[in-house]
Order: C-alpha cells, then structure tokens, then sequence
C-alpha cells in the first residue's frame, strides 16, 4: 500500500473545503443538509475556512469569500447605521454572526447573535490581504466606506467593554477572544490611508484585554478560544502567551482534541455536564500551528501525529465525544479543514527545506 504523504492529505483535505463552498463564495460550516443547522456561513468561519487557501497561495478563492462578506456587510449596511446612531439594546440589533450563503439575510431564530469577534476579525484579514499580502479586495467606494462603518459601529458599541456572546455563541460575557479580536482588527485595518480608526479605540480595547488576561472572562479562567490571540491576533506578549499555552495545555488538551472550556455542556457525555467535555479536533491543529511558528517543531510533530490518526474519510470532525471514537454530525467540520491543512503545511515545508 503506497504512503500517504503530507501533499496527499494537503490536497484531499483541500478538497473536502472546497466542497464547502457555495456559489456566491461563502463556505458552509459544514456540509449540505447536515442537522444540526451547520449548513449555514458563519463570518467567523469564512475567516478561518480561508486561511488553507491563503498558504497554499489560492487568492482567487479568498479574494471571492471576502468580497462576499462585504457584499452582506452592504446588504445590511441599514442595521449597522442605526447600531452607530443609537448603541444596540438587544442582541437582534447588533452585525449578526451567520447569513444564509446565497442571500446574505440573517437567520432570526434565538442565538448567540451578539459576537463581536466576528467583526473585529474580519477587519484583520482585510488589513492582512491589503497590506501584508498586496490583495486588493477593498475595490470601491462602497467597500471603503462599508469598512469605515464598521469602525464606527465598534466604537458605537464600546467593544471595549461590551459583553457578547463570544466565539462559542453562548452566555453574554466580556471575553478576552472577543476584545483582542477587534484590537488586531482595528490595528490591522488601521495601516490602510482611507481608513479612519480613532487610536483611542486601540488604547482602550488594549487596555481592557491587559486586565481581562490570563482569564477569558469572568467566568472562565482558560478557553480554547484564547489561543487566537496568539494566532492569527498576535495581540499578547510573551509572558501572556507562554501563560495561555500553559493553561490551555493542562486544563483542556485530551487525546483527540481540545475542550473548549471546563464545564462545557455542547455535546457533554455526561448528563450533569460535570465532565466529559466534547474535543474539539481544530484545537490540536491551532497548537500545532503555534507551535511551529514558536520553533518547538517536536510538539508541533506530536501534535500532527495525533491529528492523523482522527482524519476520517468525510475529513476532520467538529468534535469527539470525551474519551471516545465516536464523533459528532459536524463532519467535515471546515474550520477543522482548514486549521489541519495550515499545520500540514508548514510543517511540511519544514521537512522539505
């Protein structure tokens, strides 16, 4: 039987995320008609189901994503006015988090709406496609206009200090994730001369995120959700980031994944949700990321080698049940495709170099 190398898995995987994507250009979370509502497109997601094509240098494909994402930033661009005349009351009145993939119109059901992540990290991929990478995807007046409303709309909702539902779409807190997504995304954006971004709305979400750490919130003292701000944020410093390795390493890493947080009843095992967490595949494949961008390429080897042996021939999984084979509906989840084919990637450049 022939091995299956890295280029392999790179391409297959790349595969099963295109498969994701609808006709306008947004990714689905999931596949077509899963159950669980996942067939849906989520801004969040969008963000990291890119990130495979950014490194293997498809920028036709996250150039049609992000465009895309604007075109429902202008389709709502109504909403967001009145967020910035009058600061939203309800979670209903904030940019929601998932848009049908076609029509771009909001889903109306009870959720966790209120995400304010979801903004700030796609003001720094816009940032990071215009400047780092040279992608011109901010075209017209429209699109620069849009996006300055979108700093209007952070500063009109005080981010800084307004509680939202976060990366897990649950109960209204001020986290961490949260705060240091929209301070990378108003740093990020802020280096483009038509984009106006107030450094006082800067100082006040560093200063926030500086006493929020190490925890992620009030309630929670470590969340897997903190490792974005060590990537793609980069918004802590070393001391903070070798503090939220530590913590989420001892607290949340398991076999097939990581949890998202102690306590965590999203497909719990256990009916008094006391443990048994779900794991979570993408968490291995963030750590392994940071881990080779830190230069620890021996845990970022372990780390893979623990991902292969999870992959399943739809691809990656959402999640595990806690000490379990057996994996959830959400299959291929593709934030899961995505972050595997990043690890994958660089670590075999590394090998190949």
């Amino acid at each position: 039987m022939a091995r299956v190398t890295y280029d392999d898995l790179i391409k297959k995987h790349i595969r099963i995320l295109k498969s994701l994507q609808s006709k306008s250009g947004l990714f689905l979370a999931s596949k077509q008609g899963v159950p669980t509502g996942y067939d849906k497109s989520w801004l969040r997601d969008n963000f990291y189901e890119t990130l495979a094509f950014e490194i293997i240098g498809d920028w036709k494909t996250v150039e049609r994503t992000y465009r895309a994402i604007l075109n429902i930033f202008l389709h709502h661009e109504d909403k967001i006015d009145k967020a910035i005349k009058n600061k939203p009351t309800y979670s209903y009145e904030y940019i929601h988090a998932r848009f049908h993939p076609e029509t771009f119109a909001e889903f109306w059901e009870e959720w966790g709406n209120k995400q304010n992540d979801a903004v700030g990290c796609i003001l720094f991929r816009l940032g990071e496609l215009e400047v780092k990478n040279k992608r011109a995807v901010i075209k017209t007046p429209d699109h620069v206009r849009i996006v300055n409303k979108l700093i209007k709309y952070l500063e009109a909702i005080e981010y800084w200090h307004d509680p939202d539902s976060g990366m897990w779409e649950e109960d209204e807190e001020l986290h961490a994730s949260s705060v240091g997504a929209c301070v990378a995304g108003l740093k990020s954006i802020s280096r483009l001369s038509y984009i106006e971004v107030p450094l006082s709305l800067i100082k006040k979400g560093e200063k926030a995120l500086s006493e929020l750490l190490p925890r992620e919130s009030k309630r929670k003292f470590v969340d897997l959700a903190q490792l974005s701000l060590i990537w793609p944020y980069d918004v802590v410093n070393d001391e903070q980031k070798e503090e939220i390795l530590t913590n989420v390493e001892y607290h949340l890493l398991k076999k097939r994944g990581v949890i998202r947080y102690k306590g965590d009843r999203y497909y719990n095992k256990n009916i008094d949700t006391l443990s048994e967490e779900a794991e979570w595949t993408f968490g291995l494949s963030w750590l392994a990321i940071i881990y080779q961008k830190m230069g620890q390429v021996e845990k970022a080897e372990e780390l893979i080698k623990s991902l292969l042996a999870e992959d399943t021939p739809r691809g990656m999984p959402e999640l595990y049940f806690s000490n379990s084979p057996e994996y959830n509906e959400n299959t291929p989840l593709g934030w899961s495709e995505s972050l595997f084919v990043v690890a994958l990637y660089e670590m075999n450049e590394r090998l190949e170099s």
